[in-house]
């Protein structure tokens, strides 16, 4: 009996990356609807002092600011959940919401801006959602970008998944799916990763941050070639 995966088209693959499903361009449009709705939340929360989407300690660190203590914690705890998650979405291809997009768009990016003192965005609803959106926009673009140019195009829907507690429901997990994925991206970038996971677990940390560290350090030797445009 024949596979029928034999015999289909040899452009199905093209067809798949140009369809809605497996279509890259509509990954950051769901990251710009999600983070316009948590950017209001914050705003919300600002103004009547509910709406947050956030766990309440990590809102407390806004609400400190809020009332004159300085939002210097809640802005480097969530711009640095924000950076983690993206590298951790570019190369695992799971972006977590929770630590991505509620965290570091709606606790840390706020902070930033209130700290520097445009308030703005957080004061004006309709501007919140805009700020949202774009910076929804941007972080999706980034992963997309980095993943394209680094582990490459997988079969994930819309070039990487969305889930809600990826970051620490399978956390333990992530340390060897970020080694595999290095692994297919170079040699050197995998040895890279395979390297600082190992430093990493022998320090008794988690492995997930060692195996990204690695790859980045050795990729940033051993490059990987862009590949050429398909037509």
């Amino acid at each position: 009996m024949i596979d029928r995966q034999m015999v289909e088209s040899p452009d199905q693959n093209q067809l798949n990356l140009k369809s809605f499903w497996y279509g890259d361009w509509a990954f950051p449009i769901f990251v710009a609807f999600i983070s316009a709705g948590i950017f209001a939340g914050t705003h919300m929360y600002y103004t009547f002092h509910v709406g947050a989407f956030n766990d309440v300690a990590i809102v407390a660190m806004l609400a400190a600011g809020m009332k004159g203590g300085g939002y210097g914690a809640a802005a480097a705890f969530g711009a640095s959940f924000l950076f983690a998650r993206i590298l951790e979405g570019s190369l695992v291809g799971i972006l977590d919401i929770g630590g991505s997009i509620q965290t570091g768009i709606g606790i840390g990016i706020p902070a930033l801006m209130l700290g520097a003192g445009i308030t703005a965005p957080v004061q004006s609803f309709p501007l919140a959602l805009i700020t949202g959106a774009l910076l929804g926009l941007i972080t999706g673009y980034i992963i997309i970008g980095i993943r394209k140019f680094t582990v490459g195009q997988s079969d994930s829907t819309f070039g990487a998944d969305i889930m809600m507690g990826a970051g620490n429901t399978s956390g333990r997990f992530l340390g060897p799916l970020i080694i595999l994925s290095a692994c297919t991206a170079s040699i050197p970038v995998g040895v890279g990763s395979v390297i600082g996971a190992a430093i990493f677990y022998a320090w008794k940390k988690p492995i997930a941050g060692g195996a990204i560290l690695g790859a980045m350090i050795l990729g940033a030797f051993f490059p990987i070639p862009i590949p050429p445009i398909v037509k």
